[in-house]
């Protein structure tokens, strides 16, 4: 009988340690098929989590290049209507204006902070430039094979960017026609903008950012190895089409091969390394995600590549902390497994028990393991999160600055051009009078003249004071009298388009506390939009009327247009905002108005009137103090 109970506990010790054996192998496969999944669903993640990264980062480079290029638009234009310019275009070789208008561009090249500034005859030859008597100087270059000099004189505002072929430096340039005194367009004026100082603030961040040209030439980077390089295939149509522009120059261009691939739902790129690594190995190549979006008003294609080492580095520590925990787990269960042995080898029904129990304590030790993995993975997205948040923030303060200049640059233009045109319109008639020796009048007309004069100087006043509490004192404004002033201005718009004014004001109608030259900016900008609003329909009246409500005053301006859908008449007074055709409107007439009228202590507001629509100027009456004053 002892022979048969030890042969029995052999026989159950082997088939237990078969079990085991087996147990093992499948604890082996299960845990590696564990860590494996958890490899790929952790990449997956820093992947994506990555891919928004490089997206944002993406939206505020390309934020930051419009507000950057913003500045520069419209200051060609500026510079052509200038009449010392118009003289020069009038008389191309006269060598006193040219002396002249080098010593103006090269005063304005200082001020605006650009590249170069220059002004070149119908022939393409240049004759005046802000680098006169420099090394490199452009006059007496011709560069009528530039695509902006071609829309420059074909009357159009032209942009183009490219290696100046002169200057051997990169930069984008903006141009503009410049008439003669007879109205003819007799040259055209250029600014250039340099692009180093923009490459410069990407460098030194864990992004690599590339600006590409339509042909895939790279024309801005981070990584100075990747300037000049091809991202797409070089064919004869792209080679033929770059130089015929002339757009690098003599600049030596080389293949940078983009080997593009869908890893995990994420655009990612393959860079080989390209010549000698820099400090941060950037030109070391590797692999990238990267997110691109076309730029298209500047004809740019922005690429933001963020190296996947990081996001890999990431899911195999998580991968690792995964196995640790696995392992530990298995020696856990190993030891118990163990310990239950020993007993079942003595006691069968003990180690029955013991089982259950061991069963139980497994669930448990998963459970927790579950909820470790989840709570540091937590802890890791949480920290990450709060330190993009704060780089978003950063770069946000920056876009704004730029964003803010833009808007000021702009705003000049936008507000300037109405009392010039009624300026234009007064100088024209003065010089009819003239002609018929009607003096009286022609000086009426003067007078005109400079109060419009006046009236632009108050608007530089204004504009500087955008960004700080407008210091103007406020005081009783008589609407009769100021309207009668605006119909002067706005005289010439209204016979542009063949719409009429009408002026509704009720009798005892109280003036309004108000700034005279402010007020009179709103009514303007109102009046002229409901002119554009009117033109070419049927009915091209427009009604200006008053009414007294309580202790405040309503201004109402209609018009009888195709009125301003639904859609967008939440946005109708944010900046830059605009329904007209491009080239039509900066969009600033309607954000500076309501920025005007809360200043006053009002508010602005659009009604559909059916047809139509009219805004409506509410304003507080002025105090009996204030009109005694």
């Amino acid at each position: 009988m002892p022979a048969e109970e030890d042969r029995g506990d052999i026989s159950l010790s082997l088939r237990f340690h078969r079990k085991a054996a087996f147990a093992a192998l499948g604890i082996g496969l299960g845990i590696g098929l564990a860590v494996w999944q958890a490899d790929r669903l952790a990449l997956r993640y820093y992947l994506a989590t990555d891919a928004a990264r490089a997206e944002t980062a993406m939206r505020l480079t390309i934020n930051a290049l419009e507000g950057d290029l913003a500045r520069y638009e419209v200051v060609p234009q500026l510079l052509a209507d200038l009449d010392a310019i118009r003289h020069l275009a009038s008389e191309p070789d006269n060598a006193q204006r040219r002396g002249q208008i080098d010593a103006l561009m090269l005063a304005r090249n200082t001020m605006l902070q650009s590249s170069d500034i220059y002004i070149m005859r119908a022939d393409g030859e240049t004759v005046a430039a802000s680098n006169q008597g420099q090394p490199g100087t452009f006059v007496g270059q011709n560069f009528r094979y530039r695509p902006y000099f071609h829309d420059a004189l074909q009357g159009h505002p032209a942009r183009f960017y490219g290696v100046g072929t002169t200057s051997g430096l990169r930069g984008y340039f903006f141009s503009a026609p410049v008439r003669d005194m007879q109205g003819r367009i007799a040259a055209v004026l250029a600014v250039k903008i340099g692009v180093d100082r923009i490459e410069a603030a990407w460098r030194g961040n864990e992004y690599r950012v590339l600006v590409t040209d339509p042909e895939g030439i790279v024309f801005m980077s981070s990584v100075p190895h990747w300037l000049y390089g091809a991202t797409l295939p070089r064919t004869a149509e792209r080679v033929a089409r770059t130089e015929a522009s002339r757009r690098y120059a003599d600049v030596a261009l080389h293949d940078l091969p983009f080997q593009r691939a869908q890893i995990d739902g994420v655009a990612q790129v393959h860079l080989p390394a390209i010549g000698r690594a820099s400090g941060d190995g950037a030109a070391a190549g590797g692999q990238f995600l990267i997110a691109e979006q076309v730029m298209d008003e500047a004809g740019w294609t922005v690429h933001v590549l963020l190296d996947t080492a990081g996001a890999r580095m990431q899911a195999r520590v998580v991968t690792i902390t995964v196995f640790l925990l696995l392992c530990a787990g298995l020696s856990a269960v190993a030891v118990l497994v163990q310990r239950r042995a020993r007993i079942a080898e003595r006691l069968a029904i003990e180690a029955r028990a013991r089982d259950e129990l061991e069963r139980r304590v497994e669930e448990r030790t998963a459970d927790l393991a579950r909820v470790n993995s989840h709570l540091e993975q937590e802890i890791v997205e949480r920290r990450a999160t709060e330190v993009e948040l704060r780089r978003a923030q950063a770069n946000l303060v920056q876009v704004g600055k730029l964003a803010a200049l833009g808007q000021m640059s702009a705003a000049l233009s936008h507000e300037i051009n109405q009392p010039l045109a009624a300026a234009r319109n007064y100088a024209d008639s003065a010089d009819v009078l003239l002609e018929r020796g009607d003096i009286g009048r022609a000086r009426q007309n003067i007078g005109h003249i400079l109060s419009l004069i006046d009236r632009m100087a108050a608007i530089g006043r204004h504009l500087r004071n955008a960004g700080r509490k407008p210091n103007e004192q406020l005081a009783a404004i008589q609407l009769p009298a100021l309207l009668e002033e605006t119909r002067i201005i706005v005289g010439g718009r209204l016979a542009a388009v063949g719409a009429r004014l009408e002026i509704d004001l009720p009798p005892g109608l109280p003036p309004v506390r108000a700034g005279a030259t402010r007020l009179q900016q709103v009514l303007v900008n109102l009046i002229t939009n409901a002119a554009d609003a009117v033109e070419g329909t049927e009915d091209r009246r427009i009604t200006v009327s008053a009414s007294q409500q309580g202790e405040r005053v309503v201004i109402r301006v209609r018009d009888r247009g195709p009125g301003v859908p639904g859609a967008i008449a939440e946005r109708i007074f944010d900046p830059f905002f605009t329904t007209k055709p491009a080239g039509n409107g900066l969009g600033l007439g309607l954000s500076i108005s309501y920025n005007i009228i809360r200043d006053f202590g009002g508010q602005i507001t659009l009604r559909d009137a059916h047809p139509g629509a009219e805004f409506n100027l509410t304003l507080a009456a002025a105090r009996p103090h204030e009109v005694a004053a």
